[in-house]
């Protein structure tokens, strides 16, 4: 997702980029409150890009599957509503497309670790069939190795936490 680098100045995303860092050191509750803080501000209407960003790293705050799940569907439903320009704008090397892989993996991951199956298939389907998308680098390689364990994951319908998954303690 966008955030480690922009081509133009953008308040917003500085200010999830620095909720994200402070969850990834251990201010969870801190990070969970500015991005809810961030959330009321931008609205359920605000620009896509920084809704699906906010979202889609808000939801890995959350221990809880179905509180991750309920962002995960925001992130989702924001990237439905970014355009390519809008990407471009944000940082020239940004392409939507490459963001669905992480979207769907996400919450077929929370689906499977609410026994839901059958949704979470839909969504690792999903997540396989962007996967070419993904960079030829660690972050693909990372994300084709989550798909791969999430897969497993739901074909043996197991729901407990994949050890490499994100997390807030992590």
């Amino acid at each position: 997702m966008p955030t480690n680098t922009a081509a133009a100045s953008d308040p917003t995303m500085e200010a999830i980029t620095q909720a994200v860092a402070e969850g990834r050191s251990g201010g969870v509750i801190s990070a969970r409150d500015k991005f809810l803080a961030l959330w009321s501000t931008i609205g359920v209407t605000g620009d896509p890009l920084h809704r699906c960003t906010l979202a889609h790293y808000l939801a890995d705050l959350y221990e809880d599957p179905a509180q991750a799940l309920a962002w995960d569907i925001r992130a989702l439903d924001a990237a439905d509503a970014i355009t390519e320009q809008r990407t471009q704008s944000h940082h020239p090397d940004l392409h939507i497309a490459g963001f669905y892989p992480s979207l769907h993996l996400n919450l077929a991951d929370n689906y499977r670790r609410l026994s839901s199956f059958e949704a979470a298939t839909t969504h690792i389907t999903a997540a396989q069939s962007h996967s070419h998308h993904l960079p030829q680098d660690a972050y693909g390689t990372l994300l084709h190795t989550a798909i791969q364990e999430v897969t497993t994951a739901i074909t043996h319908q197991n729901p407990t936490p994949r050890p490499t998954a994100p997390s807030p303690t992590t």
